[in-house]
């Protein structure tokens, strides 16, 4: 269980971030799992990787995309070994079927890149918040079809994945500034888009994101700059098809406030939430790997990849 119990606590403390990654290391986790098995019996091998993804799943409850992952692996892998009795074959089909999300996934993102960059104009200057894999290819891709670009990146308090997110479009080569959160309002007048990713999508295009993104997103809209979200089509969510709710992560108030502060404040209360809602309304344009869709689209999106309707 070791390679399950690392992969699990370094999701949950972040020390693995954002959601395409998050769901890649847990499939690899979980197909490291299965080689390491030692067991004789096909049925006990196939419930223990059932249980081996259950477990992984309570890791971050808000990012669908962990689910997603793991249930694409799971099903495909039961549904194809349900007839073997061989564990070696079992082995082999579980290790497929991680290898095949993890190359979906990791073909997704190049493919919002060159879908999104489409929308990025010569001259245009971007902004982002927290630590999206599409949201960056996005803005790279666009750099090396050489448009002039310059982008303005949110700290992200608490946890500063902006500062990732910065770091890595300057080594690019891409003109980039890390500005506090805070100043996005000071900041909108000069920016003509604003480009950011998604943990999860509601089907009636709603997008759960890192905290802040909501209030960026109002923002954009009193400014009249363009909102996109780029984002993996697996990172729909399907239970809210039928009404069901998002659960939104609260985190360690230590994430927020000094311990000595806090020892000698406890009658403060600290919330910390690590996402928020923006509703469809805020949103021009969600960017896939199968193409950009409004908001109100991706209902059709959700039924061509589920199979309903």
């Amino acid at each position: 269980m070791h390679i399950l119990n690392t992969t699990f606590e370094d999701i949950r403390l972040m020390k693995i971030r954002g959601a395409g990654r998050i769901a890649r290391a847990a499939v690899k986790a979980l197909g490291d799992y299965g080689t390491s098995l030692d067991v004789g019996v096909s049925s006990e091998f196939v419930a223990k990787i059932r249980e081996a993804g259950e477990y992984l799943k309570g890791a971050r409850p808000t990012a669908v995309s962990l689910p997603n992952a793991i249930n694409y692996v799971v099903l495909n892998f039961e549904k194809e070994a349900k007839d073997m009795e061989d564990v070696a074959s079992l082995k082999r089909v579980l290790k497929k079927y991680c290898e095949l999300f993890v190359e979906r996934s990791e073909s997704a993102v190049e493919k919002i890149g060159l879908i999104g960059a489409r929308l990025i104009q010569d001259g245009d200057t971007i902004l982002t918040h927290c630590n999206s894999e599409a949201a960056i290819s996005v803005i790279l891709t666009a750099h090396n079809q050489q448009k002039n670009i310059k982008v303005f990146c949110t700290e992200t308090r608490p946890k500063g994945q902006g500062y990732l997110t910065s770091s890595k479009l300057a080594k690019n080569g891409v003109d980039v500034t890390l500005i506090v959160d805070s100043a996005v309002n000071f900041f909108i007048k000069k920016v003509d888009q604003v480009v950011v990713g998604a943990d999860a999508i509601y089907v009636n295009g709603a997008v759960v994101n890192k905290v802040g993104t909501s209030q960026v997103a109002l923002v954009a809209n009193q400014a009249k700059c363009r909102f996109m979200v780029a984002a993996e089509s697996y990172k729909i969510a399907p239970n809210t098809f039928v009404g069901e709710s998002i659960p939104i992560e609260e985190r360690s108030p230590d994430e927020i406030a000094p311990k000595e502060w806090a020892q000698e404040n406890k009658e403060v209360k600290i919330r910390n939430p690590s996402f928020d809602i923006t509703p469809p309304k805020y949103i021009d344009s969600i960017i896939t790997e199968v193409g950009i869709f409004p908001p109100e689209g991706i209902i059709l999106l959700y039924k061509e990849t589920y199979g309903l309707g």
